[in-house]
This record gives C-alpha cells, structure tokens and sequence, in this order.
C-alpha cells in the first residue's frame, strides 16, 4: 500500500521512548504556527513509498523498541499507517502516534479507519502544537496542552489515562 511520507528517522530518541523508527507522514490540515515540520503540512508535497518498505526496516536496528508516526498528520492516511502499526505490533515493537487532532473529537466522529488506527496505537500525543504553550520541558511533545495518552487503559477504562514512564527502579 502506498503512504506518502515527508521524511524516515531511523533510531530516533525524542519521538517516543527508546530507539524508534519515526514516519513522518505528509499532508496535514492543522497549519500549527510554530509547527517544526511545516514542509509536510502540504498534502500533494513528499513522495509516495510503499508500506512493505517502510516495514522492511523494522529489523534493520535490533535495539530498536518501536514506530513512531508524526507528520503531517497520520490520521490523514489512516489506513497506510494502519498496516505500519499492526506490522509493528506483530514485530514486538510499540506504536506511538502524534496528532493535532484532539481525543474527544475523535471519539466523537468515529471515523472507521482512525478509529481502527487507534485501536492499534499504544500512546497518542494528541492536540494542535500551540506556540504560546511552547515548553522544552516537556517530554516527547512540544506544548502544554498535549496529552500523552495511553489508548489500551483510555479504551478499557471509557476515560482519558494517560502514559507515564515506567519505573526503572533497580534496588
């Protein structure tokens, strides 16, 4: 299946936890002031690549820990990232996915194809980058008004849980 993508990071360490594949997907109708990847925001922009090649990299680093999607948007292309997901989880690998939509919105218009895309996401940062939230405090998303939410617990729980670092201790 085809995805039109801005860009590959392999062994990214800032889009989630670990060493991760980042996609970073093309077209995305936010236009975020501020956004730091405004080149992708333009949907007929990137280049088209095929899914199975983006999967065939997953074996590439064995440290790696998991995908990441980002953009653009990935809920733009619901169904290509869909199939980069589920071959994630089939690999062990953990799926984090970063959207300016918001959770509730989504829930509410149900769309078919990302609600099965967020069926198959461990950790969705949601919500448009506002630059008057802007903080380089924060872990794994760039202003305050994002979540980072665990989808397993939200989904069994009917309620927004969200992700928080595992515990390392090693006493």
């Amino acid at each position: 299946m085809d995805i039109r993508i801005y860009g590959l990071v392999e062994d990214s360490i800032v889009d989630g936890p670990g060493y991760r594949l980042a996609v970073f997907t093309q077209g995305c109708p936010h236009g975020c002031p501020g956004c730091h990847n405004p080149e992708s925001h333009d949907f007929s922009g990137g280049r088209l690549m095929d899914t199975a090649e983006i999967i065939s990299r997953y074996g590439g680093n064995p440290l790696m820990d998991g995908i990441t999607l980002s953009g653009g948007d990935p809920l733009c292309q619901p169904e290509a990232c869909l199939e980069l997901a589920r071959a994630a989880h089939e690999q062990g690998l953990s799926v984090w996915c970063y959207t300016g939509y918001v959770w509730e919105v989504l829930q509410k218009e149900a769309d078919p194809a990302r609600m099965a895309l967020l069926r198959e996401v461990d950790v969705l940062v949601d919500g448009p980058f506002l630059l008057s939230e802007r903080s380089l405090a924060l872990q794994f998303c760039g202003s305050r008004n994002q979540r980072l939410i665990d989808v397993p617990k939200t989904l069994a729980a009917g309620e927004i849980a969200l992700w928080s670092p595992p515990d390392w201790d090693v006493r």
